[in-house]
């Protein structure tokens, strides 16, 4: 080979540019870990109402490694969003040492009923651990079911609108069957889902005929069964039952 010229040129030539780019990524590398590219400034901004500032530290106290080149992201994301109330979070490099981060924080839409601890529904649907002073409806189902309850909920409040009432709780057995209790104190027994019938349409039916009946009631209320196709029962606790009448003795 060397006893060509056009190959030997083609070899030193390949051989100087292998050297070249060995140069460049060891200078690279220098570069990119150089102490004067260590990240010194975090900045965080987003409409931030439970998220502290000492919860932040605590979070990222030694845990963010590299420079404004090789800082995991990825990894940045991850012990941001684990911090109680954040939902997400996105990060973005600002030159020459430090980091932007953007926090979305969770919404509280309602407790969430199975004691597996401070759990709270956010307003997709989703669970997430965090305690809160609000007065929150209370939601129960199937491990899963949290979306479909949520999803339910507010249909339901927008139903509710008309009669300027809320649903205070939506209960969602283990066998799909849906109860609501109404800020008046109410308790709505919804039932199951039908081909036929969904369990919006009984509710709506209930708001349409609500003000010229169950409004219209002096007594107090405290349950309704919606799972009649013709009407629906009403349990009405301040009605006494008739003392059983003593036998007479002959």
């Amino acid at each position: 080979m060397w006893d060509n010229p056009r190959l030997a040129n083609v070899a030193a030539s390949a051989l100087y540019a292998l050297a070249l780019t060995l140069l460049v990524y060891a200078g690279g590398r220098v570069l990119f870990e150089s102490p004067v590219f260590s990240l010194k400034t975090i900045v965080v901004g987003g409409e931030l109402q439970h998220v502290a500032r000492d919860e932040i530290v605590r979070a990222l106290q030694g845990r963010v490694k590299g420079t404004f080149f090789t800082v995991d992201l990825e990894a940045v994301r991850a012990l941001f969003e684990g911090i109680p109330w954040v939902r997400r979070a996105e990060l973005r490099r600002g030159w020459p040492d430090r980091l932007e981060v953007r926090i979305e924080e969770q919404e509280a839409l309602a407790l969430w009923g199975q004691r597996r601890g401070p759990q709270l529904v956010n307003t997709h649907g989703e669970l997430f651990h965090g305690h809160s002073d609000a007065t929150l409806p209370v939601f129960s189902g199937p491990a899963g079911s949290e979306g479909e309850v949520t999803q339910r909920y507010l249909a339901f409040r927008d139903l509710l609108v008309p009669l300027a009432l809320e649903p205070r709780q939506v209960l969602l057995s283990s066998r799909l069957s849906w109860q609501v209790r109404l800020s008046n104190g109410l308790t709505v027994q919804l039932g199951h889902d039908s081909d036929k019938d969904r369990v919006e349409g009984r509710l709506a039916r209930l708001v349409s005929v609500y003000p010229q009946t169950l409004g219209e009631s002096r007594q107090h209320l405290d349950y309704v069964d919606l799972r009649y196709p013709n009407g629906f029962a009403l349990r009405v606790p301040d009605i006494a039952r008739p003392e059983p009448r003593a036998r007479k003795r002959v």
